[in-house]
């Protein structure tokens, strides 16, 4: 550690006294000089004297201060302090210890003249002074510090050694329990196949299951059809996650005729009970679930951790959950007297093609007021509000403001394409909503709306126009014409890339429905036109793009015309480019700046975005980076990769 230079007053000493014997061994040769190096000599003594002194009365002063500041209290106070302490001065040097101090740092030599932040391994007395207490390990030991300033500057250092209780903390916490409860997820997929191949998949699975609780020493416990659960010591989950959690790939290894095995963990850390550990667990394999799957959701104190979900969320065939939601939905609708239908802010094909469809269901067959909430001026589908407009008798479209001022205690709210408070067209609107019912097809993310009396989440559908499609042919689908066939269709394939990505069985029979009920793809078609100087845009985007490690960045300093389709279709059109898997488009917008992603799947983009505060879809996410420039939101997106496919490297 550095020392002041006043630290050094008795070598300066010795130097003047070997500098006085030298003079008085030359007085025998040179008068003249002997008188020169005695003046000096004695000049350099008086100095070091005088700042001897000079530094003494700062100690004693400083020392004085510090103790008045604590009344009643005597100058030896601090020296009866059963741990130590130090007094530091204005500029952090240390001016005075008590004996304990010198014994735990002082190495056999004064510590008066350190700096204080060298006994304050990773921080600052600034950052500390008057705050809580800080831990430190220091000499093999360990340290609360508390720092407690006085008027003039300076400061008093208690250094409380409580070694022995934080080990005993670290041994109670590292044997916490933490429940994981483990879900096959498409074990139905594999139902399909001979009973023999379905028991070795099951086999196999289950025995990739048991592999790791032997791992790390947990129990182990089978709670029924495809269900399991492990007790892990809170020390082992450390381990695990240093590792990627090994039992995701190793589970997807396991594969039946084109159909590959996952499974979902719901992990909790931190509760002392066994009890209260499983049923955080239960709300974390929810949670997993909700996000398509094939990754462990790990839950402590109430913030989630994620790792995995590199597979797609599997498709559903049954769609009997469709029809009991279907039912919850009419009940609601039948209590309330107004229905309002609003999606995501700057709404897209499928935002509000899936509300056309609702609410044409809404009004014409409930016979109940029906609005879809929007701001025209900001959607990215407004040759699909153009369209409908046209062709309806009755506007369906209002401004939020104007749903505010018709909201009644029963008014019933349908939120479709999110499921994310933040990401409303209106807040307001919602919080003056008692009523609230979910429709959503993204991954779910951790602030999702949790207070709806229905919340329909299928994260393996392919848009919300495929969910709204299903849920309307349960309601009643008699009130259901060509122009909201042709917007619920706009809306899928906008969602699918023209029925290229997430398209599962379930898609192609909307897209039927639809069909017969006077969808037509020309007019389809002609929604997702766009003018010169988007595509101009979005060529110019397209062709700045740099790749790497199967990503292509691209970015735009333009704010004014469709910057935000131009650069949604670049994303799209970036991943046509050999060797993409995933794109993504940065630019500004007023007051942040937005990244648009998109990816074929082998890429999951929603945990890139996550990792930036954004969210999304493992094919399609966003995010908004406030305070920042375009250079530096390009840094943090290539972090964010980097992190992205070291935790989940393409297989």
């Amino acid at each position: 550690m550095k020392r002041k230079l006043w630290t050094l007053t008795p070598w300066f000493l010795i130097f003047g006294l070997v500098m006085l014997l030298m003079a008085t061994f030359i007085s025998t040769y040179n008068t003249g000089l002997f008188y020169l190096e005695l003046g000096i000599t004695v000049l350099a003594i008086g100095a070091v004297i005088m700042l001897s002194l000079r530094f003494r009365n700062y100690v004693r002063s400083t020392v004085r201060s510090t103790v008045e500041h604590y009344t009643g209290f005597d100058a030896d106070y601090f020296e009866k302090y059963p741990y130590p302490v130090a007094v530091t001065g204005p500029n952090g040097d240390i001016v005075w210890t008590n004996k304990l101090f010198f014994q735990a740092f002082g190495d056999g030599k004064g510590c008066e003249g350190d700096d204080i932040n060298g006994y304050l391994p990773g921080y600052s007395i600034l950052d500390i002074t008057d705050r809580a207490g800080v831990d430190i390990s220091l000499n093999q030991k360990e340290y609360t510090v508390y720092v407690i300033s006085n008027s003039d500057g300076s400061a008093v250092c208690h250094f409380i050694e409580d070694t022995e209780y934080k080990q005993a903390a670290r041994a109670l916490y590292a044997n916490m329990p933490a429940v994981a409860l483990i879900r096959f997820d498409n074990a139905e997929d594999f139902y399909t196949d001979s009973d023999e191949s379905y028991s070795n998949v099951l086999i196999s699975v289950e025995a990739n299951i048991q592999g790791w609780a032997t791992d790390f020493n947990g129990l182990y416990k089978r709670l029924g059809s495809n269900q399991y659960m492990i007790i892990f010591r809170d020390a082992d989950i450390e381990k695990m996650i240093e590792q990627k959690f090994p039992v995701l790939k190793n589970v997807r290894s396991v594969s039946a005729n084109r159909h590959i095995a996952t499974i979902s963990v719901g992990l909790c850390r931190g509760e002392k009970l066994v009890r209260d550990s499983e049923m955080s667990a239960r709300k974390a394999l929810e949670m997993a679930l909700g996000r398509g799957g094939d990754q462990v959701a790990i839950i402590r104190d109430g913030n989630y951790e994620f790792y995995g979900g590199t597979a797609a969320a599997t498709e559903k065939v049954s769609k009997v959950r469709m029809r009991v939601i279907a039912n919850a939905i009419s009940r609601a609708v039948n209590d309330a007297d107004k229905v309002y239908i609003m999606g995501h802010r700057f709404s897209d094909l499928d935002c509000v093609g899936a509300a056309i469809g609702m609410q044409c269901v809404m009004e014409r067959s409930f016979k109940r007021y029906s609005k879809i909430v929007i701001n025209k001026t900001t959607s990215m589908a407004q040759m699909l509000i153009d369209y409908a407009d046209e062709r309806m008798e009755s506007n369906i479209f209002i401004t939020p403001e104007e749903a505010l001022k018709g909201v009644t205690s029963k008014s019933l709210l349908i939120i479709v394409d999110t499921h994310l408070k933040t990401s409303l067209e209106s807040i307001e609107l919602y919080e003056r909503c008692k009523r609230v019912v979910v429709i959503d097809h993204h991954r779910r993310a951790v602030n999702f709306i949790d207070n709806a009396l229905v919340f329909c989440h299928e994260p393996s559908a392919s848009s919300a126009c495929e969910m709204c499609c299903e849920i309307i042919s349960y309601l009643d689908d008699r009130a259901l014409g060509y122009i909201q066939a042709d917007a619920m269709l706009a809306g899928i394939m906008l969602d699918t890339k023209n029925f290229v990505m997430k398209t599962g069985v379930r898609t192609f029979e909307a897209a039927a429905y639809l069909r017969r009920k006077g969808a037509n793809t020309l007019t389809v078609k002609e929604m997702f036109s766009g003018s010169i100087e988007t595509y101009r845009e979005k060529v110019d985007i397209v062709c700045r793009s740099q790749i790497q490690n199967g990503c292509a960045v691209s970015t735009s300093e333009r704010t004014d015309g469709d910057v935000r389709l131009a650069a949604a279709q670049a994303a799209d059109e970036m991943l046509s480019l050999t060797g993409v898997s995933a794109s993504f488009v940065i630019f500004p917008d007023k007051d942040h700046i937005n990244i648009s992603a998109r990816s074929y799947g082998r890429i999951n983009v929603q945990v890139i975005m996550e990792k930036l505060g954004g969210g999304g879809h493992q094919t399609m996410a966003a995010t908004q980076l406030y305070n920042t420039t375009l250079e530096q939101a390009q840094q943090q997106l290539q972090a964010a990769i980097h992190e992205a496919l070291q935790d989940n490297p393409q297989e």
